[in-house]
């Protein structure tokens, strides 16, 4: 290893030959990077370069991904300027609600964070057990096998934010195929991520003019309130927000409910478990959401105002800084035997949705969403498991948000 992180103050002043090339490996399936442990305890505070070759520190202690999280001496709108160091040719929306720094990202969250109070979302909770019955109702209907992601993970979020935000299910097809683009790190051109984003834009513009000329029972339709009536939002906020929205509440649930049953089918005992105790479950989808890694391992970016005093050195202002989550949630300082999965864990707070300013907005509505779908799939399909085998499980390629592309499941018919 090289000299200690202490001694060596700044991104500016990295060798080359030193920084490490980030991400270390390509994604395994659901397996949090090996390098990470060892950085935990060695080197701290790491010094890597990101794939379009930019410098920056990568932290992978709870403690400290805390404090880049939440001290407002990182920047998180900086990170989205054209030319600093990013994980992805392109950020589509550089000026969405997860790119902006208080005081603006705390009014724009102010305009929508009732939407998302857990009493809020628990009176959505018969809704999307409705929905769930009805998608399980149809997989039972046609016998197995079933693809999980297709038949159940993806419509069961997307119908639940279709119907709160107030967008037309019926267009699922597209909006889905603008966010891939998005959400992809190699896959899309920048631009192709460009041409999505405006795509996304210009769809969320008309169904603006639509709820503005009749007006609904459902989020956009407040926001446009906001904005027409006050002057709380920008008309280009309120698009943006409405896009950031979409994106966010359904693409990252319909990615770990095929991770969390993938997780548990590896474990069949664990599986029936909680099919004996369901009242186990919430509990368990906080463990899972510790134990299971959604994306590369790290966070975007962040930039130091000020220098900043981390585990191993000195973060100095205008530092770029990548969090990565997997590990701190992962971090035995905090979580006794932590590479186990452990449904009964006594501390169940954990990182997976986040922390600080930018702690996800949806994390009431998706923890609500992953526990419908694990009580629906566990309690209604008994002898759930894989239809072959999970090797014939096909993996998303060149995604933010690592999952199964398709999954396909079998249970036992009478």
């Amino acid at each position: 290893m090289t000299e200690s992180p202490a001694t060596r103050p700044c991104t500016a002043g990295l060798d080359e030959a030193e920084a490490r090339t980030f991400p270390f490996h390509a994604p395994d399936r659901l397996n949090v990077d090996p390098a990470f442990a060892e950085l935990r305890e060695k080197e701290p505070l790491c010094p890597v370069r990101l794939p379009y070759g930019e410098p920056a520190w990568l932290v992978t202690r709870h403690e400290d991904v805390k404090t880049v999280l939440a001290d407002p001496r990182f920047s998180r709108a900086a990170s989205v300027e054209h030319d600093e160091p990013r994980m992805r040719p392109y950020e589509g929306l550089p000026d969405s609600i997860m790119a902006l720094d208080p005081p603006e990202h705390t009014r724009l969250r102010g305009s929508v964070a009732k939407a998302f109070t857990a009493r809020r979302v628990e009176l959505l909770r018969p809704r999307t057990r409705a929905i769930a019955d009805e998608l399980v109702d149809r997989m039972l209907a046609e016998g197995p096998p079933a693809d999980l992601v297709a038949d159940f993970a993806l419509p069961l979020p997307v119908t639940v934010i279709c119907e709160l935000l107030g967008v037309p299910y019926a267009d699922r097809g597209e909006f889905r195929q603008w966010s891939e683009a998005l959400l992809s790190t190699t896959k899309y051109t920048e631009a192709e991520i460009m041409d999505a984003s405006g795509q996304l834009l210009g769809y969320m513009g008309k169904l603006v003019a639509e709820h503005r000329r009749a007006p609904q029972d459902d989020l956009l339709s407040a926001l446009v309130a906001a904005r027409d009536e006050r002057d709380r939002l920008t008309e280009r906020e309120l698009v943006v927000l409405g896009v950031s929205i979409l994106v966010a509440g359904h693409e990252t649930t319909a990615t770990q409910i095929p991770n969390f049953v993938y997780t548990l089918l590896a474990e069949p005992a664990r599986l029936a478990a909680l099919r004996e105790h369901p009242e186990a479950i919430p509990h368990a989808v906080e463990e899972l959401m510790r134990y299971v890694p959604l994306g590369s391992g790290a966070a975007i970016p962040r930039y130091a105002k000020e220098d900043v005093e981390l585990s191993g050195g000195t973060v100095c202002a205008g530092d770029a800084v990548l969090v990565a989550l997997s590990s701190a949630n992962r971090d035995p300082s905090v979580y006794p035997d932590p590479d186990r999965l452990d449904l009964s864990r006594a501390e169940t707070s954990h990182l997976g949705f986040g922390h600080g300013p930018h702690h996800c907005l949806g994390a009431q509505l998706a923890r609500m969403e992953l526990q419908v779908a694990l009580e629906t799939l566990i309690g209604r399909l008994p002898g759930l498991r894989f239809a072959d085998s999970a090797g014939d499980v096909v993996w998303k390629s060149a995604a933010v948000i690592q999952g199964p592309e398709r999954m396909p499941i079998a249970w036992d018919v009478p």
